[in-house]
Formats: structure tokens, C-alpha cells, sequence
């Protein structure tokens, strides 16, 4: 979140296949980002990524299994968004955890730390970089406590358990990143290819058998709304089972093909 406190809601998780996702550059919003592996080799690899308006809309119960539904268009399209999976005081607690430490936030204005190509549609202004901030789980108490529930929050097991297998394990340190109106985004990124097109071991996705097999997932929590063009957590379709590589025009955000395909799910 930023210092600014804007008005929040319950928050949204997005699950998703560590496959090819970006940050847009408009507004100002913010999202935690959480990545979670598989502890040991249950057949392969497990992954995860995308999910219909529609299909996603269905907000999130203390199951102890996901729904046939949710592994239907998990499988689809490699995601699944997770509506009001934390109550309005979980929100809150931290928000009012990354406000107390808001000047630790670190924009990105190396030209050697961008993520982006200048002057392509995810660049932003071209001046305005990315604002991260990291070590929450180490912050003194209690501003660490609502970031480390999220790591095994009961309305959030259901998705991990199955998904990535019991035992997962935090592959890295969760960060969160606020942008501003005008921050770059990031090109597209992830999935189960090398952009030279060669298999990628270490981001693969596999259904046997009515069993997911991932080999990194990502959760992203979205701390403030994100309307339609705001930008935010965006995902390709179906690209955690790509067979060919990126287009090189497409991973910049090039082209009529990223109107089309390029997702960015409201929250």
C-alpha cells in the first residue's frame, strides 16, 4: 500500500502459475507478492496461472479442498483470483504495517535496475521506476505478524495444499511493490520456456491424473482496488502451458496482440 491510505476493501489473492505476468504503470496501487515450491518431487514439477471474470468471482471459503471449479480453470488458464479472502481488520493490520515503514520504500531509478525497454508501452513516463519494499516477515512486532499469517492462513491453505502438495516451502522473501502514476511496469517474464524456447525446469506445470504438479506458484495479495486500466497484476492466458517462445515484440507489450491477449484481472 502506500502512505497516502487509500481506500481499501477486503483484500483479493491472486494464485497463479509463475508463468508470464507484468506490472502495468497507471495509478498508484500495490500488491504483495508471495511465492511458494514444492518440497520435494511427487511425480515432476508442479506450476500455476488464469481464470474467466466469471469463473473467478466465487469468493473464497474455508475449504479444505479446492472445487472442481477452481481446478477447472486453474488448469485452463493457469490462475485463479481468490475474492475477500482476508477481512476487512486483516487489511488493515497491514496497511498499517507497510505505512509505518513507507520510507524504506525504494523506487527504482538506476537505469540499470529497470525492468522495461524505454520507451515501450510498459515503460511508463520513462522516469518514474517501480517502488519496492521488502523484509516485512523481519519487522519487529506486531508489523510482521499479518505477512507471516499469510504464509499459512487457513482461507488461503486449500489452493497451497493442492497446488503445490503438503510441506511447500517459501522459494524467496515475499515483496510488495506501489506504484505511482507514471511507474514502469515489468516486461513479460516466467513461464515453462527460456526465451531462446528451451524447456525450463524450474517453472513447470503438470496434470496427472487429477493432481497438480507445480514447480513454483505465486501469490499475489492485492491491498487496494484495481479497477479496469489501472493496471497491476496482469497475466497471459493459458501461458503456463506454452510451447513455443514469447514473441519479442508481445514481451514488451507491443503490438495489437497485447490489447488482445495481455489480462488484468478487476480486484
Amino acid at each position: 500500500t502506500s502512505p497516502t491510505h487509500l481506500l481499501m476493501r477486503a483484500a483479493v489473492v491472486l494464485i497463479a502459475l509463475f508463468a508470464v505476468l507484468w506490472c502495468m504503470q497507471h495509478g498508484l496501487r500495490s500488491a504483495l507478492s508471495f511465492t511458494a515450491a514444492q518440497t520435494s518431487f511427487r511425480s515432476a514439477v508442479r506450476g500455476f496461472r488464469v481464470v474467466p471474470r466469471a469463473a473467478m468471482t466465487t469468493p473464497a471459503a474455508e475449504n479444505t479442498r479446492m472445487t472442481d471449479s477452481d481446478k477447472f480453470f486453474f488448469d485452463l488458464n493457469g490462475f485463479l483470483v481468490v475474492r475477500g479472502a482476508l477481512s476487512a481488520e486483516e487489511v488493515r493490520r497491514l496497511n498499517d504495517a507497510v505505512d509505518a515503514h513507507s520510507d524504506e520504500i525504494k523506487e527504482r531509478q538506476d537505469p540499470g535496475l529497470r525492468n522495461t525497454r524505454a520507451g515501450s508501452a510498459l515503460s511508463g513516463d520513462g522516469k518514474t521506476g517501480r517502488r519496492d519494499l521488502g523484509g516485512m516477515l523481519g519487522w519487529p512486532k506486531p508489523h510482521c505478524e499479518p505477512f507471516r499469517e499469510l504464509l499459512a492462513h487457513p482461507r488461503l491453505l486449500p489452493y497451497l495444499l493442492d497446488l503445490c502438495g503438503p510441506g511447500y516451502r517459501m522459494d524467496h522473501l515475499p515483496l510488495l511493490i506501489s506504484q505511482q502514476r507514471g511507474s514502469e511496469g515489468f516486461h513479460l517474464h516466467g513461464g515453462p520456456l527460456t526465451s531462446a524456447g528451451r524447456f525450463n525446469p524450474t517453472l513447470q506445470y503438470r496434470c496427472v491424473n487429477g493432481e497438480f504438479y507445480n514447480s513454483l506458484l505465486a501469490m499475489s495479495v492485492q491491498l487496494c482496488d484495481h479497477n479496469a486500466g489501472d493496471g497491476g497484476f496482469c497475466v497471459v492466458r493459458g501461458s503456463h502451458k506454452m510451447n513455443f517462445p514469447v514473441p519479442e515484440s508481445f514481451t514488451h507489450g507491443g503490438g495489437p496482440e497485447a490489447q488482445e491477449h495481455l489480462y488484468q484481472p478487476v480486484t
